[in-house]
């Protein structure tokens, strides 16, 4: 026979006291949880919607990153004369032969300068991006040919000079921001365009680029494309869809995932010991009702499954109160190193249902061990000398 779950509630209602701290201490390890997954969340997500499934990037043979490649310039007619390469809107092949820099801007507010990450590209550039649009009423694309450069809108919040009109200077000299782009939370959030051409001359790369981006008709073409120039012995470049690229660029989260772990298993044994403390004080405090239980016929097994059941009910809440909590600091905006391009990447921090739903199973887990040890404990305690106590 098993003990009424309004008998569990009554008593964490008569211990108001030492349930709501109890509760308020899983919440505040369930916040730091919530608050490290989420920024790992919008990482991912900053990088998941970067990249287009139609979209196939270039690099050099061995290369993994734009950065680090770079090709002749003569091979790019090669290129995007490949079978299966969609059209643009003048009727040519939509590719577009790009070099990507890293500058150093100061930050709006002062507190230092920061790796940013400049993309010359060709204007198929734009054309490659769909997703990525002006501001309304905030400029015009850059004009080929022109030391001219957009910014993406967490640019122009985040650095100094990055206004329409302003000039940012970098390479040879002053560049003017004559617009301001939304790349809808993707990686190109951290990013400044402008002219390739302009570009390479800035940074004595002409006669190269660093990387090339082509787009296909489909998404099976996508695939046929990419084997296609990683095949093609006379270009030795590799293919590969923008989607893996971008994808392989969560690796910047590591120190946050390792750090999470550390700071969230340190807390989760607090919690843990703080919620065996609880229910420890309930069984002692209880002693004589749990033998009460015991004499009216309630089993050990029922009685531990309460205590334990106990335990998870005021998990739960505190891990409800550490979600609640961390609510307001959904789609903050915060930034780290891109251990690929070495500059700083721009995400927001994501609660999603995926989030809500392990922090609330750690919090489970945190009550089940926290509990366990104490009902077990009641469970076996002598039914006569409790009485007498």
């Amino acid at each position: 026979m098993a003990i009424p779950i309004s008998y569990n509630i009554r008593n964490l209602k008569l211990r108001k006291g030492l349930t709501i701290m109890t509760a308020l201490g899983i919440a505040l390890t369930v916040t730091t949880v919530v608050f490290l997954m989420a920024l790992l969340a919008g990482l991912r997500q900053a990088f998941v919607t970067s990249g287009d499934p139609l979209n196939v990037l270039v690099l050099r043979k061995g290369s993994n990153a734009e950065l680090s490649g770079g090709f002749d310039a003569s091979l790019f007619p090669t290129l995007k004369n490949l079978p299966g390469i969609a059209k643009d809107s003048h009727g040519e092949p939509l590719a577009s032969g790009e070099w990507v820099v890293v500058i150093v801007l100061p930050r709006k507010d002062g507190t230092g300068e920061v790796n940013v990450t400049v993309r010359g590209m060709m204007p198929d550039g734009l054309e490659l991006r769909p997703k990525v649009k002006l501001v309304p009423g905030q400029g015009r694309w850059f004009t080929p040919g022109q030391r001219e450069v957009v910014v993406s809108e967490s640019i122009h919040k985040r650095f100094a000079n990055a206004n329409v009109g302003d000039e940012i200077h970098f390479g040879k000299g002053p560049w003017k921001v004559v617009g301001i782009f939304d790349a809808g939370g993707s990686a190109y959030e951290s990013e400044v365009w402008g002219d390739v051409n302009q570009m390479s001359s800035d940074f004595d790369r002409q006669g190269g680029f660093a990387s090339a981006y082509l787009r296909a008709t489909e998404a099976i073409a996508a695939n046929t494309l990419k084997n296609a120039v990683s095949d093609d012995q006379r270009l030795k470049l590799d293919g590969m869809l923008e989607t893996d690229y971008y994808a392989k660029q969560t690796s910047s989260g590591g120190p946050i995932k390792f750090i999470g772990y550390i700071v969230g298993f340190i807390m989760g044994i607090g919690s843990i010991f703080a919620a065996m403390n609880t229910m420890y004080a309930a069984v002692a405090y209880r002693s004589r009702e749990i033998a009460t239980l015991r004499v009216i016929g309630f089993s050990r097994p029922s009685i531990l499954t309460s205590f334990v059941f106990e335990s998870l009910v005021l998990s739960l809440l505190g891990g409800l109160v550490g979600i609640v909590l961390m609510l307001p600091f959904n789609g903050m905006t915060t930034g780290t190193s891109n251990q690929v391009t070495f500059s700083e990447v721009v995400f927001a921090l994501r609660i999603t249902p995926t989030v809500a739903l392990s922090a609330l199973v750690f919090a489970l887990v945190m009550g089940f061990f926290g509990g366990l040890a104490p009902a077990w404990h009641a469970a076996r305690q002598n039914i006569l000398t409790a009485l007498r106590g």
